[in-house]
């Protein structure tokens, strides 16, 4: 059974980015946004990906998001339909650089409370060096996937950061009193264990999602490469929050060496493999790769309509050119069984021709959007 919604029926972008001021009204499930290299297509999809905790599917500074030249700051704004009701969402800098996060025009504490509302799942050009690159940049894509079917998963994986580069400061320093030592240890072994314990649930589920799933992608079988993780898999929580607790106090000499903690969850790997190729993926081909990856980021997206009752808002940058005119059809209609509203980029409108009559087309300018 397909999820309900949330659909995106206007976007509104004040100095944000390449726009002075500009304000889509959207009709339809899947968008297209269609204009040249530039043109700041790319833009609006950041500026949704910012309603979901985190620094967007550019990792930007948010100083960086507004207009050159501006005033300073920026404001984005949508109105999402959902269950016969609109509520209005923001998000924003100001002047003095302070971020504000608006539900119906009244305070929320973060981009948290927007998880109520919506999930926004996104996959970009810049992710098809995932399974080449460094094990640091498939934590932070497990993290995302994670945070999808979690959302206080982004402030537990936040929370640990800070407390290990406490203790690895307290290593450097030398303090002599192990009883500071001793409290961000068991700080970072509380939080250690509930970050590898959400991975490793999610891994579980998506794995499962993805045998389940029927996709015209090369199915992926997934798998969390960690000491942590293999100690869940053997005794309960409390078990093993302890011996890693241990662990660090043991280590304590070894990581002042090193300068950072080697025993934990930030250490790390997400372990991908064609399935149907029974090869790991960072020796597959280009090509491969990139239809893994979409495979992936499809049944996550069913994973998060299954375990939170609301299709996701699914941002793709520039990925129909990545395929031929079949596959890229079989994608399409893909797409239409999630449920949830999706936004497309590409410089060629001919890549979304099919699409007309069934999709909002939308040309983008510098500065301006408008439907085509």
């Amino acid at each position: 059974m397909t999820p309900p919604a949330p659909l995106v029926r206007r976007l509104i972008l004040s100095d944000y980015r390449s726009y002075t001021l500009a304000r889509c009204d959207i009709d339809a499930r899947r968008v297209a946004l269609v204009g040249e290299n530039g043109a700041g297509k790319t833009n609006v999809l950041e500026a949704l990906s910012l309603y979901s905790p985190g620094r967007g599917l550019r990792r930007a500074e948010l100083a960086d998001c507004a207009r050159r030249d501006g005033p300073g700051g920026f404001a984005v704004s949508l109105d999402i339909a959902f269950d016969g009701a609109t509520t209005q969402l923001g998000h924003g800098l100001t002047r003095e650089g302070d971020r504000q996060f608006r539900i119906d025009r009244a305070p929320v504490g973060s981009a948290r409370a927007f998880a109520d509302h919506l999930r926004v799942l996104w996959l970009t050009p810049a992710m098809d060096g995932l399974f080449n690159g460094a094990a640091g940049e498939r934590r932070r894509f497990l993290d995302r996937l994670a945070l999808g079917v979690d959302a206080d998963h982004g402030g537990r994986v936040n929370r640990l950061e800070r407390a290990l580069r406490n203790r690895n400061r307290l290593l450097e320093e030398g303090v002599a009193d192990r009883r500071w030592l001793d409290a961000a240890e068991q700080e970072i072994a509380s939080l250690g264990v509930a970050v590898a314990a959400a991975r490793r649930e999610t891994v579980s589920r998506l794995a499962a999602q993805i045998v389940a799933s029927e996709s015209v992608f090369p199915w992926a079988e997934v798998a969390i490469e960690g000491e942590i993780e293999g100690w869940l898999a053997e005794a309960p929580a409390l078990a093993v929050e302890e011996r890693f607790r241990e662990a660090l106090a043991q280590t304590r000499r070894r990581d002042a060496a090193a300068g950072r903690t080697l025993t934990g969850p930030q250490t790390s790997d997400l372990a991908v493999r064609h399935g149907p190729k029974n090869e790991a993926a960072r020796d597959c081909s280009t090509g491969e790769q990139k239809a893994l990856l979409m495979g992936l980021t499809l049944a996550h997206a069913r994973l998060v309509g299954e375990m939170t009752g609301k299709a996701p808002l699914l941002l793709l940058d520039e990925v129909a050119a990545h395929f031929d005119p079949i596959r890229r059809e079989a994608l399409f209609a893909e797409l239409e069984t999630l449920g949830g509203q999706v936004w497309m980029t590409g410089a060629d409108p001919l890549l979304f021709d099919s699409l007309r009559g069934r999709a909002d087309i939308m040309q983008v300018t510098p500065g301006r959007i408008a439907r085509l």
